[in-house]
């Protein structure tokens, strides 16, 4: 797949996630530059890229905290832009940076972040979260004092009490050993294989990347230079696993991406 080229996931009816010649730029700077693609229901897509590729502003697009230049995101058949809020009850998020109140307990936080969901028969939901994710014997637990794995676990059963369509992970197992990162990233494959929701993950641990996902999408200088399934892309230009592939393309200037990697 040519840099130049759309990356599309495979086809579905309503992708969980569709981005379209997406652009952000910051007075003469452009942040993001003509990126598309899309997350399928049921996939986890890898957006991956070294820092200032324009990860962190894509998300924040698609979460409506910034508004593009140009382009448009679709999340599932709702338009982001032109109904935001429907668009986004649809949606969750997670990430380390993103704590929650630490003042108040487990149950609590869930059942705060249930009512702002709109959650239907949230007790029920709150319950079925709290044992999916091993959290009862820490309901009445105030979240300031958990470790940065109990959080970890809080922070996602908060992000699927909507049942989102859409999941967007940002580092999620940055500061976990890695029992519980491989914890975490088991229940998200075993989330993104039950149902529809699509999963854009963001990470810059390799080896859980080509663990976890379906496919990935390297970013650098706002573009999308490379895209494919992350097992096979290092066979495919010579490196011996996908780190060297990381290194290699965080490494290369930006002019004319697709000639160097096709």
């Amino acid at each position: 797949m040519r840099a130049g080229d759309a990356h599309p996931a495979p086809a579905a009816a309503h992708a969980a996630l569709r981005v379209r010649d997406l652009a952000k730029s910051y007075g003469a700077v452009l942040a993001v530059e003509g990126v598309s693609f899309e997350v399928a229901p049921g996939e986890i897509v890898g957006l991956l890229g070294p820092n200032g590729a324009g990860k962190t502003t894509i998300i924040n697009i698609i979460l409506a905290v910034l508004a593009p230049s140009s382009g448009s995101v679709r999340i599932g058949d709702v338009d982001v832009a032109r109904q935001r809020s429907l668009a986004l009850a649809r949606t969750n998020f997670a990430a380390v940076y993103a704590s929650l109140p630490g003042n108040l307990t487990v149950l609590q936080n869930l059942r705060f972040f249930g009512l702002l969901y709109r959650v239907p028969d949230l007790g029920r939901r709150v319950a079925q979260l709290l044992a999916q994710f091993a959290l009862e014997g820490l309901r009445d637990t105030k979240c300031g004092v958990l470790s940065s794995g109990e959080l970890t676990r809080v922070a996602l059963a908060k992000a699927l009490l909507n049942s989102p369509r859409l999941l967007l992970l940002d580092e999620p197992t940055a500061s976990l050993d890695p029992a519980a990162a491989r914890d975490i990233r088991a229940a998200i494959r075993a989330l993104a294989r039950a149902g529809d929701c699509g999963v854009l993950w963001t990470s810059h641990n390799m080896y859980e990347v080509e663990e976890v996902c379906d496919r990935v999408l390297f970013l650098s200088h706002g573009r999308i230079l490379l895209a494919g399934d992350p097992r096979a892309l290092p066979r495919e230009h010579g490196v011996r696993n996908l780190e060297e592939l990381f290194i290699r393309l965080a490494r290369e200037p930006l002019a004319r991406p697709a000639e160097r990697f096709a």
